[in-house]
């Protein structure tokens, strides 16, 4: 492949993430933040000018565009996410490349006391002499999605520019909202017209993903009884004491994010808001397999009766909707873009690495509406956190695998 791409990738990723596109989670608007259309408008402008076909911005905030094909061959999708997570500062995000990492501990400019080594993480130790980005020590880098971002553009470019190489018809999707679990609008999966598809939100070199959390969100609101506190005994009911019961009460040593790792699920206290007269907790609910999801739903409900009968003079409603489902149940029937997939990384010399993800992506819910979609590594690391990084080289890598996918599809007959 070609040697040119490793720079324009990281020139890519370093414009791209100073862009600010954060989601949030409470909006009601579709994309959640305006702040989305700044990268969906440069994505837009950059593909007219690269003489994509078909680019536009729907009416539901994604960036669509198609690579003519010239052989008979399946539509595949290739997908990436525009906004970053809500969880931490993304705001002025200053993203900088370490060239030639020599392999010790990497400092961050904006906060002295923040250390990226690789004690604490082996897997950077493996990427000595790469290209390293990273944030300056305030932010996260945005990595999760922009590499992923710079990785479909980098090979849209190249295919545009190449239009004598073997390809079926493709179609490039930049969505807002994934990282609040919204990415994927009804209107999607037509308006993508991909017989299956991909999304390059993943992280090692040669990881696979074909598996995904089911998740459902959970909703808790408790209304105690307000009252002077001068006048309070026997009539105040404080929801603040109510709320910290519940949260008391789940099995904080068996299934919370922080002592759960493989395939076990977990509860997650997301947020805690509100006073004394009235209290608002949000959780996400996850499990690989949806009677897993069903019986940590029936567990939060039954605590929260529990507290609500302890006091009748509270209202407490528990609000569980569902958000995404594992992609295995639709994957296992239709294994064609696995088997692509896992075809495409063997051919770099690489051993596919086919694992669950303890997360969801867009393609979870793209897989549930009749589009099948796992999701492909781009070598981002740490995301969510000012400790994110990615090497340039594994990016390459990733590009690599894209046209793999592209040129091997075309063997396959419809």
């Amino acid at each position: 492949m070609p040697d040119q791409f490793e720079k324009e990738l990281g020139n890519r990723l370093l414009r791209y993430a100073a862009i600010d596109s954060q989601s949030q989670e409470d909006s009601a608007t579709t994309p959640s933040t305006k702040s989305q259309y700044n990268m969906l408008r440069i994505l837009e402008k950059e593909l007219i000018n690269m003489k994509a076909h078909d680019v536009q911005i729907t009416d539901y905030g994604v960036v669509l565009a198609t690579i003519p094909g010239n052989k008979k061959a399946p539509t595949i999708g290739f997908l990436a996410h525009v906004d970053t997570a809500p969880q931490f500062n993304a705001k002025g995000v200053k993203p900088r490349m370490i060239k030639g990492y020599n392999g010790g501990d990497i400092s961050f400019p904006d906060d002295p006391s923040l250390l990226l080594s690789p004690k604490d993480f082996p897997h950077l130790r493996e990427k000595q002499g790469h290209n390293i980005i990273t944030a300056s020590g305030k932010t996260l880098l945005g990595a999760d999605d922009k590499a992923g971002i710079a990785i479909i553009m980098t090979a849209a470019r190249y295919l545009l520019e190449n239009p004598d190489i073997p390809r079926g018809q493709i179609r490039l999707a930049f969505n807002p909202d994934e990282e609040i679990a919204k990415g994927v609008h009804k209107k999607l999966p037509e308006d993508l017209g991909a017989e299956f598809a991909y999304t390059f939100d993943g992280g090692k070199v040669g990881e696979l993903d074909t598996e995904t959390f089911s998740a459902d969100l959970a909703e808790v609101t408790i209304n105690g009884v307000s009252i002077h506190p001068g006048e309070a005994k026997g009539e105040m009911v404080n929801a603040i004491h109510l709320a910290s019961r519940i949260i008391n009460n789940l099995p904080q040593t068996t299934l919370t994010p922080e002592v759960t790792d493989g395939r076990d699920g977990f509860i997650h206290a997301t947020e805690m808001v509100g006073g004394s007269s009235e209290m608002k907790l949000r959780f996400i609910l996850r499990d690989f397999e949806l009677q897993g999801l069903k019986d940590k739903s029936h567990l939060l409900s039954k605590i929260c009766e529990a507290v609500q009968a302890s006091e009748p003079r509270s209202e407490i409603l528990c609000k569980i909707q569902p958000q995404y489902r594992n992609i295995r149940y639709w994957l296992d029937k239709n294994p064609k873009p696995i088997e692509l997939a896992e075809a495409a990384i063997k051919k770099l010399g690489i051993k596919p690495v086919k694992k669950p993800i303890r997360g969801g992506t867009d393609g979870s819910l793209l897989t549930q509406m009749g589009v099948p979609t796992p999701n492909l590594f781009t070598g981002m690391q740490n995301v969510h956190g000012p400790l994110e990084w990615i090497s340039t080289r594994d990016m390459e890598i990733a590009t690599d695998l894209l046209l793999n996918i592209v040129n091997l599809a075309t063997e396959i007959e419809n």
